[in-house]
């Protein structure tokens, strides 16, 4: 049997030398590692993508670790061999957009046999192919090749954002708090035959805000309203309450096609669903269209209003500025996205529409690149 399982590995998983190594390096460390453990490893990876970190990390971490007491180890040691990290960390592994961007770049590595090649030469090669990673995170999305868009892409499919909160008027028991507890404090007290024990806190239930995002897929946006769409699409997983629109010349909500379950049937179907996709710019029209139709019905109440576009109106200023003015009202923070602005910390708008909006917009933001939508994605918690 274990010479079967063998075979099937070797056929299906090309990254088995690494795997092999990786196992070495868990029993240099102390963890108990044998020989059908590697091969159970290995048999695990070859159905899955070795260059994608989660799937390195939970096959090892099924297949390598017996005990609960050593996934700490582990996480150090996995940490060590696949991102080059040398120093532990308290808390456990937890793997984020930054983490998983430099996992997409082993795609690059040649999917051939590695033969009698040494091990720490094959360490070497995924530091530098971690490194060019790095280098894709800070490239313009206009820069970028066909296949560098194609990685970049897969990436940002995987992230995950956490919605900005809020405290509602509405309370839940907690440990500590500002509010106390009553009725929790006088049961307590019928407990101890009314004699004071603790007191008890409550405090205010935080709720997810509503986030609308708004993207401009315009022929001046075509380099970037796709990933643009594919950050809408991951914000879309990570929380319910998120409304997707797209305008051109007129508004269309794709919060429905963003349902489905793979990111390029997502696309696809968003794609089908904008009739004016590359075409004209009517920003005003638009957002008073969202504004008349859905703001007012409460879509946008208290939420946060994204709009993704570089601000090149051909409509009239005056119907723009009044349709920002209106959703400043209505929503909780208005963010405008800009690719134009760049890493330009001083940028200035030149642009009639960024001229009009920028009195109504609380927070301006780039997104020509992976890293400025990650930045984003971590300020966005405190909009809240």
């Amino acid at each position: 049997m274990a010479d079967g399982v063998a075979d099937r590995v070797a056929d299906g998983a090309p990254f088995v030398s690494v795997l092999v190594a990786f196992a070495g390096h868990l029993r240099r460390a102390g963890l108990a590692v044998g020989s059908g453990d590697v091969l159970t490893y290995c048999a695990a990876m070859a159905p899955l993508d070795p260059t994608d970190l989660l799937d390195l990390y939970w096959a090892g971490r099924v297949s390598l670790v017996t005990r609960r007491e050593q996934f700490p180890v582990y996480d150090r040691e996995f940490r060590r061999f696949f991102l080059d990290e040398g120093d532990a960390l308290p808390e456990p592994l937890k793997l984020h957009a930054r983490s998983v961007a430099e996992s997409q770049a082993v795609l690059q590595v040649p999917a051939t046999e590695p033969g009698t090649e040494d091990r720490d030469e094959q360490r070497v090669q995924l530091g530098l192919v971690a490194s060019e990673a790095r280098v894709l995170r800070n490239k313009a999305f206009a820069a970028c090749t066909a296949e560098e868009m194609a990685a970049l892409r897969r990436i940002i499919a995987r992230m995950r954002l956490a919605p900005p909160r809020r405290r509602t008027r509405r309370t839940a028991p907690a440990r500590l708090g500002r509010l106390p507890d009553p009725r929790r404090t006088v049961r307590a007290m019928m407990r101890t035959h009314g004699e004071p024990s603790a007191l008890h806190w409550r405090r205010r239930r935080l709720r997810q805000r509503p986030l609308v995002l708004i993207v401009d897929v315009s022929g001046s946006m075509a380099d970037y309203s796709r990933n643009l769409l594919q950050f809408a699409y991951s914000a879309r997983r990570a929380n319910a309450r998120v409304e997707a629109f797209c305008f051109g010349t007129r508004l269309t909500r794709i919060t429905r096609a963003l349902q489905r379950r793979r990111v390029d049937d997502a696309m696809a179907q968003a794609a089908l669903t904008v009739f004016d996709w590359e075409g004209g710019t009517r920003i005003g029209e638009s957002l008073d269209t969202f504004v008349r139709d859905w703001g007012r019905r409460g879509l946008c109440r208290g939420g946060i209003v994204v709009i993704c576009s570089d601000g090149l109106d051909r409509g009239d200023p005056q119907l723009l500025a009044s349709a920002m003015e209106r959703l400043t009202r209505l929503s909780h923070r208005v963010v405008w996205v800009n690719p134009h602005k760049g890493g330009n910390a001083g940028f200035r708008p030149s642009s009639l529409g960024m001229m009009v909006v920028a009195p109504h917009v609380d927070l301006l933001v780039s997104g020509h690149n992976l890293q400025s939508l990650e930045e984003f994605a971590a300020r966005l918690p405190e909009l809240g």
